[in-house]
């Protein structure tokens, strides 16, 4: 059966009305604090850790459950827990993770957040965070230290787009005992499968693709077997929740998910070949594309390509062009984040420690969203003409 169909057909909701049974094909929203609990000895279970159900407004309310379940079968995972937002996710997987004396490696292309957390908060507790190329492989073991505990990767990157070889860090990985860690929010569990690649923990930023709408913030981790202890009892010992409404959101969001993705997917290749025609652009930094510098790793791992690409100019405009071609646009919001329904444009220059053929260039990066693929291309014509 495909992800579509199981997204779907996933799950059905049961309650009974005045003594009649009610089936939803959507869940109820819970809201609430405290839970009444049927008889003290639950409450005696509840203070021990023992009791099986639910006993306060933290330990994930059945909406965040139904979520939870479902992204945790389409991840092909052993557990799935809820955040408030992507970088929440982000945050506490490497707050359970790692402790004092610890060494872990970032991919340089991460989330700006994620290198910023590290760089910032968790070095403050004795964890030490240094950085791999964009593109690494195999390469991987030349940065990896007695005391590495995790190797962060996101694949491709949001803002420069490179491609790691996930299997061959895994292997690696596996080989020293270190942890793997891939922000799969630009492929989603649709076109990437982690942990099939041998990944232990596979994180989505659910207010891009997922929900879909740019209207709910909210995150999610998978983990394998191996982990999912250690991390069950990180995410109940802080009593993290994710809000219940969000949750609904996601999971209806979920179903959605391929018929959304595959438009995006097919808007976006049309206007990044038509961006390949223009003498203004340089480069147009798409995986699906056979200019992409890993197109063939693209090619073999994943199912297919979201929104979200950018390209790069010939001349090296000044700021103010940048500006008139990008506030000339009509279609184009400017805005960070991506994955919704609108169209989005920003423009950035990259650092990257290990060099990059953008360095010092403004990438100009592009949500495709759900528009017409004719009118955006108009509208980036008339952008590029106030260029000229």
């Amino acid at each position: 059966m495909s992800d579509s169909t199981k997204l779907i057909q996933s799950n059905e909701y049961h309650d009974v009305i005045e003594g009649k049974r009610v089936k939803t094909v959507n869940p109820p929203v819970y809201n609430g604090s405290t839970v009444l609990l049927e008889k003290y000895e639950d409450m005696v279970l509840a203070r021990s850790g023992k009791y099986d159900g639910i006993c306060y407004g933290t330990n994930r309310l059945p909406t965040q459950r139904a979520f939870e379940e479902t992204l945790r079968e389409l991840e092909g995972g052993h557990l799935t827990r809820a955040f408030q937002s992507g970088i929440s996710a982000i945050i506490n997987t490497l707050f359970a993770f790692t402790e004092s004396g610890d060494h872990i490696i970032l991919c340089e292309n991460v989330y700006g957040p994620t290198a910023r957390f590290c760089n910032k908060i968790l070095s403050g507790y004795n964890v030490e965070a240094t950085f791999a190329p964009a593109s690494a492989g195999t390469d991987i073991a030349e940065h990896i230290k007695k005391n590495t505990k995790l190797i962060f990767l996101e694949s491709p990157g949001s803002n420069t787009f490179e491609i790691q070889d996930i299997p061959a860090i895994t292997a690696i990985a596996r080989e020293r005992n270190v942890i793997t860690v891939l922000d799969n929010t630009w492929a989603t569990p649709l076109y990437l499968k982690p942990l099939q690649l041998g990944v232990d923990i596979s994180i989505q930023s659910v207010s891009k693709y997922i929900s879909g709408h740019s209207d709910i913030l909210l995150g999610a981790i998978t983990v394998n077997e191996k982990y999912s202890d250690k991390f069950d009892n990180f995410y109940s010992t802080m009593e993290i929740f994710a809000p219940p409404y969000d949750c609904y959101l996601a999971l209806r969001g979920l179903k959605t998910l391929p018929l959304r993705l595959k438009q995006h997917e097919i808007s976006a290749i049309k206007v990044a070949r038509w961006l390949e025609t223009i003498d203004l652009v340089d480069k147009v930094i798409h995986p699906a594309l056979q200019t992409h510098p890993q197109h063939h790793i693209w090619r073999r791992d994943f199912a297919g390509s979201s929104g979200l690409f950018a390209f790069t100019f010939k001349e090296d405009y000044s700021d103010e062009k940048i500006a008139s071609f990008i506030n000339s646009l009509d279609l184009f919001g400017i805005g960070f984040s991506w994955g919704g329904f609108k169209s989005l444009i920003t423009a950035g220059k990259y650092k990257r420690v290990f060099g990059s053929e953008y360095s010092g260039k403004a990438v100009i990066r592009l949500n495709i969203g759900l528009e017409d693929s004719n009118d955006l291309i108009k509208d980036l014509q008339k952008g590029l003409q106030a260029l000229e």
